[in-house]
């Protein structure tokens, strides 16, 4: 039989965590690295080791050194993107307590979507940066929706009566998004374009526009840890470790609120991303937000690269939509989970 000392030394030290946690971490950003090289090398045109640093310095005298240039801001876009809706996607998950919390699930994506919609048929709107206050107004106003709606009844807001607002939401929200485009079709065609979620065409003007309201989603999701991990113990042992309940749930939603609506108005509604990386990351370094939400982020990133590739090789010399391949990715892992939590809470 083993003794209680036996079991003490056989355990892994506070330490011993910390450091397989920090080797964990920088080896996803080692892989994240190797997956920016390999988005701009790879796509329609394969381009040789001189031309990407002919690009990296500015120097554009090929058509390859023109197709690196290309890629950089799209790589940067898809890193960002991928983070922040890995992130979001754990901040839903630990807020709501729902392992089937997601950007798309939930039908915030949809919700920031029809509001730019909304703002370019109906209001005419041309002014690059209100695209993004726009889609963090309609992410902001689906997610307080679905999560009224989510409380209604016995119990409050469980798991399941969560995830069947936001699927019901997200739905209606789809059909009033084509009844709005249906009718202009000066519009229709990039609407559509839009809608399937891509990292194409990005230029450094766009990380620009929504780098600001990222930056300040990641500092306020990363900055919620601590009051999540409270969150997770219950609300009323939260309220009585003086946790306010309310105001933590209100200051990580706000972070991933900023979060997806400045994605969406750069790249268009991409789902799964939010569902798969948190689960995964969850199996590696468990439920303490502290860890949990910097893999995520890291993570999010490289699936998102990760599929923007996959798009570009399986389709060649066309290419496919990174929202298409997330989809691909992200659906059968959805009923997975569904099968193995029984929409349990986390």
């Amino acid at each position: 039989m083993t003794s209680p000392a036996g079991l003490k030394d056989a355990t892994p030290s506070f330490k011993q965590n910390i450091l397989l946690r920090s080797a964990g971490l920088l080896a996803l950003l080692l892989v994240l690295l190797a997956l920016c090289f390999l988005s701009i090398a790879v796509g329609t045109r394969d381009v040789s080791w001189p031309e990407i640093m002919a690009a990296l310095q500015g120097q554009i005298d090929s058509v390859g050194d023109a197709a690196v240039a290309t890629r950089i801001p799209r790589t940067l876009l898809a890193v960002i993107a991928g983070s922040a809706l890995g992130l979001a996607g754990a901040i839903m998950q630990g807020v709501t307590r729902n392992p089937l919390a997601d950007p798309g699930i939930l039908g915030i994506n949809t919700g920031a979507s029809l509001a730019v919609v909304i703002g370019l048929a109906w209001f005419g709107m041309s002014l690059a940066h209100t695209y993004v206050w726009v889609a963090i107004f309609g992410a902001g106003i689906t997610a307080v929706f679905v999560y009224a709606i989510g409380s209604l009844g016995l119990g409050g807001a469980t798991p399941l009566k969560l995830a069947l607002a936001g699927a019901a939401t997200s739905i209606a929200l789809s059909s009033f998004t084509i009844a709005v485009v249906l009718p202009r079709n000066d519009i229709a065609g990039g609407v559509r374009s839009w809608q399937m979620g891509g990292v194409g065409g990005a230029t450094f003007d766009t990380l620009l526009l929504v780098l600001p309201f990222l930056i300040v989603g990641f500092v306020i999701s990363l900055l919620s840890a601590r009051k999540l991990n409270t969150l997770a113990l219950g609300d009323e042992l939260a309220a009585g470790l003086g946790e306010n309940v309310m105001l933590a749930r209100l200051s990580a939603g706000l972070g991933a609120i900023l979060l997806c609506g400045a994605t969406t108005a750069a790249c268009g509604p991409i789902g799964f991303v939010g569902l798969v990386v948190p689960h995964l990351c969850r199996l590696l370094v468990g439920v303490d937000h502290r860890w949990l939400l910097p893999f995520s982020a890291l993570s999010g990133s490289g699936l998102l690269l990760l599929a923007d590739v996959v798009g570009r090789l399986v389709a060649r010399p066309s290419e496919l939509a990174v929202g298409i391949v997330t989809a691909f990715i992200g659906a059968p892992f959805f009923i997975w989970i569904v099968r193995r939590q029984r929409v349990r809470d986390l």
